[in-house]
């Protein structure tokens, strides 16, 4: 997952004091022809919606629940169902390509050693980098199917000539089996198992004879999660931004599907770090020596439905922060300068300094 560049130029910078120092600019394609291009990173937010749906398909007995198993009310209508079970929200680094910058190193400085990721994003230099954390990947669960009842049907109630014949005898096989459990329980069967895994065995046998025969006469719901994630990369503050829209019919749907009730996202700004002195554009800048890193501020990114708040967090973010040069006379030959960046905002994580033997 990252790169690691070993850098040793051997020219001389134009801008060298009285020691060797780490160059730094603004890149600019077609200036810079050697050295090293980095860049600082911005918060994103991967956003992750579980969403349950719910199936009940009605037994093929179920018109006699009521007269041979007492069950009332069951349902003779198929019927699906979602509902929204988790929300949640993770950050993670995408390259601010804004913040793009080359460096340049001169063979006489202590930073040699620079650790990039994949996106090119500056992770550490002569250090090995922090883990960049990971995310977990979208899951998908279902209930566990019953077997099919019709396996556990006799002989005679499948020769019945009527539906209704049928579910008696069904009926009478489900009592069957549950007295059977019971005297299994109590030790009084004719036929006793001869330990207690025997025992577990058996009870569970019967246990699924029961569920699948009386699934007949109540039918079988399942539920089945999915999770479904968004990613949001904040450049502004905002509020009361559609997300996504939802219907207890028809699920997770598009932002734009007026099918469903819209989950609006604000992202705030919480103006942790003073703005950034307004530059001079008639003043030319200056290159000076170092490297950059992020003095991130934070967000706040807050989900709601039409009246209620589902979740808020809040995350450190490069964007909505500053940019701070680290001088280069730390990277001189006098001692070797670890630097170690946060894989997601940016900032200085920890900076050490090796002094000479």
């Amino acid at each position: 997952m990252k790169k690691f560049l070993l850098i040793l130029f051997t020219f001389h910078l134009s801008l060298l004091t009285s020691y060797a120092q780490t160059a730094i600019s603004t890149y600019q394609p077609g200036v810079t022809s050697e050295g090293v291009v980095y860049l600082l990173p911005k918060t994103a937010l991967r956003i992750t919606i579980q969403v349950e749906k719910t199936s009940y398909t009605p037994g093929d007995f179920c018109k006699y629940a009521e007269r041979y198993l007492r069950i009332k009310d069951v349902v003779q209508e198929p019927s699906v169902s979602f509902s929204i079970t988790t929300i949640r929200q993770e950050a993670f680094a995408v390259a601010d390509t804004t913040k793009r910058y080359a460096v340049k190193f001169d063979p006489r400085t202590s930073a040699s050693n620079i650790h990039l990721s994949d996106e090119g994003i500056l992770l550490a230099i002569n250090a090995d980098a922090s883990t960049i954390p990971t995310l977990p990947s979208p899951v998908t669960r279902q209930t566990s199917p019953l077997p099919s009842p019709y396996k556990f049907l006799s002989e005679e109630i499948l020769a019945a000539g009527s539906t209704a014949k049928m579910a008696e005898l069904t009926a009478q096989e489900i009592y069957d089996i549950r007295e059977s459990q019971s005297m299994l329980t109590r030790g009084q069967a004719d036929y006793m198992p001869k330990d207690g895994e025997q025992l577990k065995l058996m009870l569970n046998e019967l246990k699924l004879r029961d569920e699948a025969l009386s699934s007949l006469f109540t039918g079988i719901t399942t539920c089945d999660t999915t999770e479904y994630t968004l990613t949001v990369i904040p450049d502004k503050a905002t509020s009361n931004t559609v997300l996504f829209r939802f219907s207890h019919q028809l699920g997770l749907l598009e932002k734009d599907d007026l099918a469903g009730a819209p989950y609006y996202l604000q992202i705030e700004d919480l103006k942790t770090v003073p703005p950034a002195e307004p530059l001079n554009p008639k003043k030319k800048a200056k290159q000076v020596p170092g490297i950059y890193v992020n003095i991130p501020g934070k967000l706040r990114s807050t989900i709601s439905d039409s009246s209620n708040t589902l979740i808020s967090d809040s995350f450190p973010a490069g964007q909505f922060g500053n940019v701070e040069l680290l001088s280069g006379a730390l990277f001189n030959k006098k001692y070797t300068t670890h630097l170690w960046l946060n894989p997601i905002s940016g900032a200085v994580e920890k900076i050490e300094a090796e002094q000479p033997k």
